[in-house]
């Protein structure tokens, strides 16, 4: 059972060191339902940054002549006036003053009201990420809006981060280390800037994930023989096990409502999804019927129909969607490099991943439906990775 975990725990560390590559875009096939829009401000930076968000939705084509023309108007310091109108007789559609922490901030919150009113889906473009970078030649955790900007690094540098993952209210992000030289799951406090020790028990402890109303953790834990899934408080203490085989598990994720869990497990002989109550019980195979490997799955809080997964691919990697209303599965990256450690943003079309070669690790924003991939992380950055996002 070893073999399988170590090669779960390996792929989701990867290497420690790589050159840069930027492959920009990499469109797979157009969405024949997008909105034409066209974009402007009174500030260059904001219209930039607007441009650059609208460039990433699947759900929008940037025009000159767009069907709905958005303007985003500086107001103040840290609001944003957006209006929308419609069509060549530029129809009044919707106006409103967003307010942010920053006037960046501002103006992305302003751009999920403009995908609202014009398309009726969730924006996603406020969202606050986590994630793992090189820069300065350590493995660092740093966090950043959606479009990395206001990016902060954090003191929690050490071997092999892996996984972070932020508390529902944003206060805290969970993630995996060898900053002793054995994987254990450290919690980083936000408001205090203290690092603590989450879960150090013998053997491996990875993968540990907030349950959605922030009352549980689940995790991987094989201080009691082989990895398996454990569900504790958000101290790290009152852990119970929820399986007990001899198959090997990893990479638990939950349900929007926080009822269920699922996983990667070896029990049919290679990594595949399974789902089983959160209270623990039996474990139900998902029927990808996709892959000998399965790993590294996201439930979108969204669309709870969809979980997003790696799935083996010939002699790599890409992200797949399984979909339980009875789609079935299918791969959705045609990256020419791995696409791994998928994790769904808040409107449940888009994801982020990560793509990776042997050279270089980035972040890139893929729209489920099309398969178009923007990378999002940007070269001064270094290699970035294993990023989470924060609804907000």
């Amino acid at each position: 059972m070893q073999k399988i975990f170590s090669l779960i725990l390996a792929f989701a560390l990867g290497a420690t060191a790589f050159a840069q590559r930027d492959i920009g875009i990499v469109d797979v096939k157009g969405d024949t339902l997008t909105i034409p829009v066209t974009v402007s401000s009174n500030n260059p930076e904001l219209q930039n940054l607007a441009l650059t968000a609208f460039g990433t939705h699947g759900r929008y084509r940037v025009a000159t002549n767009g069907a709905y023309g958005i303007t985003f108007n500086a107001v103040g310091g840290n609001q944003v006036t957006v209006t929308i109108t419609k069509g060549s007789a530029g129809a009044a559609v919707h106006s409103e003053t967003v307010s942010g922490t920053t006037l960046r901030n501002a103006l992305l919150r302003a751009a999920d009201v403009a995908v609202f009113k014009t398309s009726g889906l969730r924006g996603f473009f406020a969202g606050k990420l986590a994630f793992v970078s090189d820069r300065g030649g350590q493995q660092t955790i740093f966090t950043s809006d959606l479009f990395f900007g206001e990016v902060q690094s954090h003191p929690v540098q050490g071997k092999q981060i892996m996984g972070p993952r932020w508390a529902p209210d944003g206060s805290k992000i969970l993630f995996t280390s060898y900053r002793t030289g054995f994987p254990d799951i450290y919690v980083l406090d936000l408001h205090s800037h203290q690092l603590n020790v989450f879960a150090s028990f013998k053997g491996t402890n990875s993968g540990a994930r907030f349950s959605p109303n922030g009352s549980q953790v689940a995790m991987v834990l094989s201080g009691e023989g082989n990895p398996e899934i454990y569900v504790g408080n958000p101290q790290g203490r009152q852990v119970k096990r929820l399986t007990n085989n001899q198959s090997v598990e990893a990479s638990p994720a939950w349900s929007p409502d926080g009822s269920r869990l699922v996983f990667t497990s070896d029990a049919a002989g290679g990594p595949q999804l399974y789902v089983m109550s959160a209270g623990g019980g039996a474990m139900t195979r998902l029927s990808t019927n996709i892959s000998k490997y399965c790993a590294e799955p996201d439930w979108s809080a969204a669309d709870p129909k969809k979980i997003v997964f790696t799935a083996g691919v010939g002699r790599g990697f890409q992200s797949a969607v399984y979909d339980f209303s009875g789609g079935g599965a299918k791969i959705i990256t045609k990256a020419p490099m791995d696409a791994t450690e998928p994790v769904w943003l808040a409107d449940g079309r888009h994801f982020l991943c990560t793509f990776r070669s042997a050279t270089s690790r980035a972040i890139y924003l893929v729209d489920s439906e099309s398969g178009k991939a923007t990378r999002i992380s940007p070269a001064s950055l270094g290699n970035a990775w294993s990023a989470n996002c924060l609804a907000q």
